[in-house]
């Protein structure tokens, strides 16, 4: 096992960087296209939901790739030695809008660093802050946990697998695709190799196969919040990995009304949970 200096770890809370991109009428196409949605792409008409996380992405030379594909760590996120690296999950808070054209400055905050040790094996949870804003002002607030966990390690942060035993009030389902895996790769400018290099995924990583994006399946989730609230995005959504998604096989996405808030999730081809979510208005 590798050993593990937290308190150097904790040294980066408090890092911040903020970075500035616009959203481009060929962004906001790509992700309609990526998410099968026909919507015209209108100048200063709403951006899709979830664009946000395709704002931005870290761009460097091919030099500072690290072996997973990712640039390496030690700049902005700390140099976390574990080579597996998923999103846990977050949550956001809508206090405006995106549109077609703007321009959008995000400024990003280490929030907190922290060692777990559960039935899966030792685990290091990185939270930052998002805080994202246009030429209107504060547009969303963002919570983003990410997990880092060592080879031999369990499958995911979750170690039970979690059967869909709820009855959606709504379901419908997508292929996940290796196509749709690697296009929303292109799109976020995603050079993580877990999502297309299937040699990689599973002769270094030790997975079954190609992993689908944490950030597309809460995209998903997100516009299917949309879709129920008759277009309007909520006020508040927030979701948690529950276990690796591979592609290959039909998918569900599912919505079920409970009390103040709506529950939705998204199941694999065995009809086992995979990510969760809920909103609120």
């Amino acid at each position: 096992m590798t050993e593990v200096d937290i308190d150097y770890l904790k040294s980066w809370i408090a890092r911040e960087r903020t970075v500035t991109d616009h959203i481009t009428p060929r962004l906001a196409a790509s992700l309609h296209a990526v998410l099968d949605i026909d919507r015209p792409v209108v100048q200063g008409s709403p951006a899709p939901v979830g664009i946000h996380w395709c704002l931005a992405p870290d761009i460097v030379p091919m030099r500072e790739i690290g072996l997973d594909g990712h640039p390496a760590r030690g700049e902005f996120l700390p140099p976390v030695p574990y080579p597996r690296r998923m999103w846990a999950g977050g949550d956001l808070r809508f206090l405006g809008e995106f549109r077609i054209g703007d321009e959008v400055t995000r400024r990003s905050v280490i929030e907190n660093v922290e060692h777990k040790r559960g039935r899966s094996g030792d685990m290091i949870f990185v939270t930052v802050r998002h805080h994202y804003q246009t030429q209107r002002g504060a547009a969303l607030e963002e919570r983003q946990d990410i997990v880092y966990r060592a080879l031999g390690a369990g499958s995911a942060p979750s170690q039970e697998a979690t059967p869909a035993d709820g009855t959606p009030h709504y379901s419908r389902y997508i292929e996940a695709s290796p196509v749709l895996l690697f296009r929303y790769s292109a799109i976020t400018f995603n050079g993580h190799r877990i999502h297309y290099d299937q040699p990689y995924v599973t002769g270094e990583e030790g997975y079954p196969g190609l992993i689908f994006h944490g950030p597309l399946q809460a995209t998903l989730l997100l516009e299917l919040a949309t879709e129920r609230r008759n277009g309007d995005t909520p006020s508040y959504f927030a979701f948690r990995s529950v276990r690796p998604l591979f592609s290959g096989g039909r998918i569900s996405l599912n919505a079920c009304a409970e009390d103040e808030r709506t529950l939705l999730w998204i199941a694999d081809h065995a009809d086992t949970i995979t990510m969760s979510a809920n909103y609120s208005e």
